[in-house]
């Protein structure tokens, strides 16, 4: 059935006897934009039942993602097939709530069996996981191919029926409301009071599960209360999504761990992608005609990139700003050094040395980074530069000597710990120079004993940045 079929369907509602939340405010909304009430509030309850589940999965996802259990989810989004088909063999039937009671049974079962075979087979956990969700789905496959009386809408197995939750209505307290609401609600009502009783609990075995069990707390109580909601999520969740529950199981959480070091902010950040992506997934899935869960994953996905790009903390954008930021600072550290050295030999001009541009793009490798490490220096006033003369400020001379000092203290660090030849002390130190501070030069000289010089011979000087 085509998302045009079900607005069609849905003009229906407005004449119904029992009275629809918020009707007067839809009728308002569509004569404000020109649309039909039904549209309205269609698309009102489309993105309410897409936002109450992508929150539901996205609370119980971020878990699976910081324990690195995320094909966990996908394992119960498949298994459950087998516990509704275990419901049919017994009952001979298929009614909603022993199939619901089915469904959560085997999902509890797949994380049961997965550590069995984890620690009775001492195979990867993965890989575990991989051989019990295989062996339930194909055990539900079997079944329901030998029911032949039993029909099995694949449609709604794959992809839910997030397109139809604002025409399918049911009355409840008087009003007329989605039928998702029904395991939606109680399903997040349960997922918040798992989260709150056990929050201290959830956080210790997920970031620290030693560190949980050396105080007393149970880690595998808390893996199987964490897997029992989950699996309440996913079955709850799939008469909306289908098999790509597991899509907001994971790929919010993914995303939001990508933006933020913060547990709480992840939790929020998680629930706001997944409502965003179920909504523009049903607008997107309204203008083509399509799957809405399945541009809901799609629209989940385009996060995840978007995060992988340009997320402050870990992005490719920001870790390549980082990167060139460091070697610009490194590039015009090798100029400060450089020019400190040569004021040190004495090839200077009245005491100040004294150089080229070019002779400091040299000094600074002669790289892509070069000419902008100039700038970096002139910025911080670190060099004065007339003309095509370029010389150290005092500022620069002191930070000119603390890396140099930093280097030779490394290099007697090295030649005192290690007892490296002299020909293989000057490049490992050229490397620490830009990364030791005033704290960890006052440790090496302590733990030297103040060495005046290096292993070559050089004095090193006693100014510190």
């Amino acid at each position: 059935m085509s998302i045009a079929t079900v607005l069609n369907k849905s003009a229906t509602l407005f004449g119904a006897k029992t009275p629809i939340p918020f009707e007067g405010l839809t009728t308002k909304i569509a004569e404000l934009l020109s649309m039909a009430p039904t549209d309205v509030q269609n698309a009102f309850w489309t993105i309410a039942v897409g936002a109450l589940c992508a929150t539901c999965c996205a609370l119980a996802g971020c878990f699976l993602v910081l324990r690195r259990m995320s094909l966990l989810g996908d394992a119960l989004s498949h298994s459950v097939l087998a516990g509704m088909a275990a419901v049919y063999l017994v009952t001979g039937g298929v009614e909603p709530v022993p199939m619901l009671i089915g469904a959560l049974i085997a999902g509890v079962m797949t994380a049961v069996l997965t550590q069995f075979v984890h620690k009775a087979a001492n195979l990867p956990e993965d890989s575990s996981i991989g051989i019990v969700f295989t062996s339930l789905f194909a055990f539900g496959v079997v079944v329901v191919s030998q029911a032949k009386h039993v029909h099995l809408d694949l449609d709604c197995v794959l992809f839910g029926d997030l397109a139809f939750a604002g025409v399918d209505l049911r009355p409840m307290m008087g009003w007329l409301w989605p039928h998702s609401f029904q395991s939606l609600v109680p399903s997040l009502v349960i997922t918040l009071l798992f989260l709150i009783v056990f929050w201290k609990e959830l956080r210790l075995t997920s970031f620290d599960p030693v560190l949980a069990v050396t105080l007393g707390f149970s880690a595998g109580v808390m893996h199987y209360l964490l897997t029992t909601v989950v699996a309440i999520v996913t079955v709850s969740a799939m008469g909306v999504v289908g098999l790509l529950v597991v899509a907001l199981l994971i790929v919010p959480p993914a995303t939001a761990r990508l933006l933020t070091n913060r547990l709480s902010t992840m939790l929020w950040l998680s629930c706001l992608l997944g409502t965003v992506a179920t909504t523009i997934g049903y607008f997107l899935a309204l203008k083509w005609d399509s799957s809405a869960a399945g541009l809901t994953a799609v629209v989940a996905g385009i996060e995840l990139l978007a995060a992988i790009v340009f997320s402050p903390l870990d992005g490719l954008l920001g870790r390549t700003i980082r990167t060139v930021r460091l070697r610009t600072r490194i590039c015009a550290e090798d100029v400060l050094a450089g020019l400190f050295r040569k004021q040190e030999r004495g090839d200077a001009d009245a005491g100040v040395a004294v150089s080229t541009v070019q002779e400091c793009i040299e000094l600074a490798g002669n790289g892509f980074l070069a000419a902008g490490s100039i700038r970096w220096l002139k910025t911080r006033q670190l060099l004065d530069h007339s003309g095509n003369r370029v010389s150290l400020t005092a500022r620069g001379y002191n930070y000119g000597r603390s890396l140099v000092r930093s280097h030779r203290l490394w290099e007697a660090y090295l030649h005192e710990n290690f007892d490296l030849p002299h020909d293989h002390l000057h490049d490992p130190a050229e490397a620490m120079e830009h990364f030791i501070g005033p704290e960890i030069q006052r440790q090496i000289t302590d733990e030297l004993a103040a060495p005046a010089e290096d292993p070559h011979g050089r004095e090193i000087p006693h100014i510190e940045r």
